[in-house]
């Protein structure tokens, strides 16, 4: 007799054939629910901006800053036009000069402009010294020049650092006078110069522009004003007896400036049969809300900083704006920043890179900034005021950017945001929804609109620190 032998192994009897002894989470799947997050989205950022600025209400959609009056100084900077590597003077440009602002024969500007010579200035040379007379008005193209003079002690002190559009020796056009500091070129430097001798020329060939410097001459000593431009108020201080008491009032500018509120806007759209079928566990509706707003208010913020019109960059008074001493961020920078906006400052606003250059200039002198608690988080303080990133502060191609520093709100006389509350269909404070239509594709259509703007009440309560090097230490 035969013996049957049972050749069948352990998994051909229990398990699929392919060795497998239990079901395969592939399988097993297919009968699980699976746990979604909402869509995400790289783009949010902290918009530190937004929450930090005190926000006004803007009934009728325009609103305006009443200041006192004052007296236009001609504090701005000069552009210049490039041909290859000759650099000349574009000559409307001119009247950005404290002494020609207002004055438009274009004829006479153009003879003006064709009188500067261009020169290239060596780093460490120097262009203009302390205690000659201004025999030269200077405009500096391009590169850093840095402003001393000699102190009370005998030693050198800075006085600043001067760029591309600024200028020195503007009182060659009138009064003449000493150069009470030292202009010492930082970098190689282009400057045109025009001396007084060829301005005396063209003055005198000139009746107009003659007329218009002699104006000016008798308009300042006319319009007496505090150190800020405004008109001064006439005030009796320190007298004994019954002397006779000066009388005055407080002028107001005739014209003051209005900002209207902006606009952020997107049309949404979505098939109803989507809106229909596909809204659990999540709504799509909602979802798809929720990120287009998002982008409204990144956008937003990327306006409140960048938008000619009314952004922080483009809206800070010309006094207002300094540059660094080196090129990278340094305390010493951060503190002459903190000297220009010294009324109650309220936060820096800096680009996170920024924010790591200067922590990596602190660590070189072995300083330690201190962090400070702000909505739930620990950001970094620079003498007890908070530094906050804002990835909207732009890094130009040679890797400078800007750091701000803003005092805030109405009753401080600092930087508001504007919006308006209570719109139709709104969704959020100063942002509506609202249905448009269905098209006859099933398309549903929304509209979505952010309203806002931001306004400087006065000048000094916007500082920036310019052309802050990011890059890093090679």
């Amino acid at each position: 007799m035969t013996e049957t032998t049972n050749s069948s192994t352990p998994e051909a009897v229990n398990g699929n054939g392919n060795g497998q002894l239990s079901l395969s989470t592939e399988a097993a799947r297919q009968l699980s629910t699976t746990t979604k997050t909402p869509p995400q989205m790289q783009e949010i950022t902290s918009r530190w901006l937004l929450r930090l600025l005190p926000w006004v209400q803007c009934s009728g959609g325009v609103f305006r800053v009443n200041r006192r009056l004052t007296y236009e100084l001609g504090d701005g900077r000069i552009t210049f036009s490039t041909t290859g590597s000759d650099v000349r003077v574009i000559p409307a440009e001119l009247t950005e000069l404290p002494m020609l602002r207002g004055f438009d024969d274009t004829e006479v500007l153009g003879a003006l402009a064709d009188r500067f010579a261009q020169r290239e200035v060596e780093a460490g040379e120097e262009i203009v010294s302390e205690g000659r007379p201004v025999d030269r008005l200077v405009l500096i193209a391009h590169g850093r020049v840095a402003k001393v003079s000699r102190g009370a002690y005998g030693d050198e002190q800075s006085l600043g650092v001067l760029a591309d559009g600024d200028y020195l020796g503007e009182s060659t056009l009138t009064s003449g006078g000493q150069f009470d500091f030292t202009a010492r070129a930082k970098t190689k430097t282009t400057v045109l110069t025009l001396s007084r001798q060829d301005f005396e020329q063209l003055a005198d060939q000139s009746p107009g522009l003659r007329e218009h410097l002699d104006r000016w001459v008798s308009a300042s000593g006319e319009h007496a004003h505090n150190d800020y431009g405004e008109a001064a108020i006439d005030l009796a201080a320190g007298h004994s007896g019954e002397p006779v008491l000066p009388g005055t009032f407080v002028d107001y500018e005739v014209s003051p400036r209005e900002y209207e509120l902006s606009v952020a806007q997107t049309v949404l759209r979505v098939h109803t049969r989507v809106s229909d079928l596909y809204n659990q566990p999540m709504s799509q509706l909602d979802q798809q809300l929720r990120l287009t707003i998002e982008a409204l208010r990144e956008r937003q913020e990327h306006e409140l900083v960048n938008n000619r019109e009314f952004g922080l960059l483009h809206n800070a008074d010309f006094s207002q704006r300094i540059r660094t001493r080196g090129g990278r961020p340094t305390p010493d920078d951060l503190d002459d920043l903190l000297a220009t906006v010294w009324k109650d400052p309220a936060f820096f606003l800096a680009h996170p890179q920024a924010i790591a250059a200067f922590g990596r200039e602190c660590s070189k002198r072995g300083v330690y900034p201190q962090s400070i608690e702000a909505f739930g988080h620990k950001v970094p303080a620079w003498r007890g005021i908070p530094i906050f990133p804002c990835n909207k502060i732009p890094i130009s191609a040679t890797y400078t950017t800007s750091f701000l520093l803003m005092r805030t709100g109405q009753e401080n006389q600092g930087v508001v945001g504007l919006h308006q509350t209570g719109i139709p269909d709104e969704y959020q404070p100063s942002l509506s929804v609202r249905f448009m239509n269905i098209n006859e594709k099933a398309v549903i259509s929304y509209l979505v609109s952010a309203y806002y703007s931001l306004a400087v009440l006065v000048p000094d309560a916007l500082g920036v620190l310019e052309d802050v090097e990011v890059g890093r230490n090679g």
